[in-house]
């Protein structure tokens, strides 16, 4: 694939609806209150979902936000990584058009200005939903500037002083930095800024073989670079089963990205125009070349300039503590989102933000513990999961046995040409109990959902099996895991 990488001239009406959503230029902090029933600090997804939550209970709040409304997803995470993931997906569709008897140019063009604009585009779009115009219009009162913690019930922004019955901490994360020598001054991205390059590189070093690290460099291939990841680990997404993260790799090699596990990187440096990853796999050394590269070795919590101590808050290198309930050590105070949850997700961190609502004003004791938490990669396959690992099963010693599905057995998976991966149903056994499951397919962020119903609804594979679904559908694959669970204890 041919790549038309002219300078960015980016559409500046998307560009300006986009900083009006989320920053306007004109911007001007209201006058506070003598005191406000909660001051969220934070403006993305938990901090926004706690604000309006708190707004349809009455509360008088205050939303403080030190850059832009949106946070991680908006800006630097789900919302621009998906669409490109969903343009490269193209590319590779259009690439094996003819095994599905259509025809296709010669020569694929991509034009990588169009694919950043329509980036932009999306994103001031979704912006619109939080947007400072209807949040204002939801009665939040919006402050943005750096903020801190100046006493137990106060916050500091400057002059200005936000005085409080309650809080939430909804500070988010950031890309964790390098700890080898060499990559600040070679030059590197992460997810905060690798959406903002100025043409598609054409040789892309990837170091981090977690979800997002996977997910763009099989994005990034697909668009046309020549892409090499590097991961210190035998395989990839270390939380997911190991068939899964195999059925990855291979995907990841068909497209053509060079792989490199049990890979240490130890350094970089620049050499002109490159830069040159410094490499050791066992006794081995090696470099990399490239023109650009991605740094995604995980996430650190933003805590650093909030004074958390003047507020009676504790924070460890995992983020801010919180007990059950997601209280700080100020009673007063809660914590919310990336900052403090371990599965750093914006759906869970939507979900803690309305347990925090619900637990600081309206008596509940809901426990963040017991969120069942579904998540995926979006790479092609896709890998998916719910509930509990086979592994925490083990250590828990709950007794489990799990109903596999291979994809290439579903119909509709055969029909669409996507019949990589399977359903796996994890049951406690002498029981119809699900307890977990792993999904790896094309749509396994669809197909988990149902999964995630089913298991917080409490129906079992006896009653699962019996659930008619449209046909042909891959969703026919977890109906076929219940089957054969039902064929399994027929008396």
């Amino acid at each position: 694939m041919r790549s038309t990488n002219i300078a960015p001239e980016l559409n500046k009406a998307d560009r300006a609806a986009l900083r009006h959503r989320v920053r306007p230029d004109d911007w001007k902090n209201p006058k506070p209150r003598e005191i406000y029933d909660l001051v969220v600090v934070g403006g993305g997804p938990a901090g926004i979902e706690v604000a309006q939550c708190a707004r349809r209970l009455g509360v008088t709040v205050a939303l403080v936000e030190r850059k832009e409304l949106g946070g991680n997803s908006l800006n630097a995470g789900s919302i621009p990584s998906n669409t490109l993931i969903h343009s490269a997906r193209l590319c590779a569709q259009m690439r094996d058009a003819e095994a599905f008897a259509v025809s296709t140019p010669a020569e694929l063009k991509l034009d990588f200005t169009a694919l950043k604009s329509r980036l932009m585009r999306v994103r001031a779009r979704i912006a619109e939903y939080h947007s400072v115009d209807r949040l204002r219009h939801e009665g939040v009162e919006i402050f943005f500037g750096d903020a801190c913690f100046s006493g137990p019930d106060t916050v500091a922004m400057g002059p200005t002083t936000l005085r409080f019955r309650k809080a939430v901490v909804a500070t988010g994360a950031r890309p964790r930095p390098p700890t080898f020598p060499g990559l600040v001054e070679a030059g590197y991205r992460t997810s905060t800024d690798i959406f903002d390059i100025p043409e598609l590189p054409e040789r892309l070093a990837v170091i981090g073989g977690g979800p997002l690290g996977c997910e763009l460099a099989q994005a990034f291939r697909r668009l046309g670079s020549q892409v090499t990841i590097l991961q210190n680990d035998p395989k990839f997404l270390p939380r997911e089963e190991r068939d899964a993260a195999e059925l990855l790799s291979q995907s990841m090699a068909r497209d053509g990205v060079d792989i490199m596990l049990n890979t240490t990187v130890v350094g970089a440096h620049a050499e002109g125009s490159a830069k040159i990853v410094e490499a050791q796999n066992y006794d081995r050394k090696l470099t990399v070349s490239a023109d650009e590269i991605l740094l995604s070795i995980g996430r650190i919590p933003n805590v650093e300039s909030l004074k958390l101590k003047a507020a009676g808050i504790d924070c460890d290198g995992e983020g801010v503590k919180v007990d059950d309930f997601l209280r700080t050590a100020n009673a007063r105070i809660y914590a919310a989102g990336d900052v403090c949850m371990s599965h750093k997700f914006t759906n869970v961190a939507w979900a803690s933000a309305r347990m925090v609502v619900a637990n600081a004003f309206e008596a509940k004791e809901l426990r963040h513990q017991e969120l069942m938490i579904p998540w995926c990669t979006f790479c092609d396959p896709e890998i998916a999961h719910v509930g509990i690992q086979v592994w925490d099963a083990r250590e828990k010693s709950i007794p489990v046995k799990t109903y596999t599905v291979m994809m290439q057995d579903v119909d509709r998976a055969i029909t669409d040409g996507q019949d990589d991966g399977f359903v796996k149903l994890h049951v406690e056994e002498g029981t119809d109990r699900i307890l977990g499951a792993t999904i790896v397919a094309t749509r396994a962020s669809e197909l988990i959902n149902e999964v995630s119903v089913v298991i917080s609804a409490g129906i079992g594979m006896r009653a699962l099996a019996g659930v008619l679904h449209t046909y042909p559908a891959q969703s026919e694959a977890i109906r076929l895991a219940a089957l054969a669970y039902v064929r399994d204890h027929a008396e």
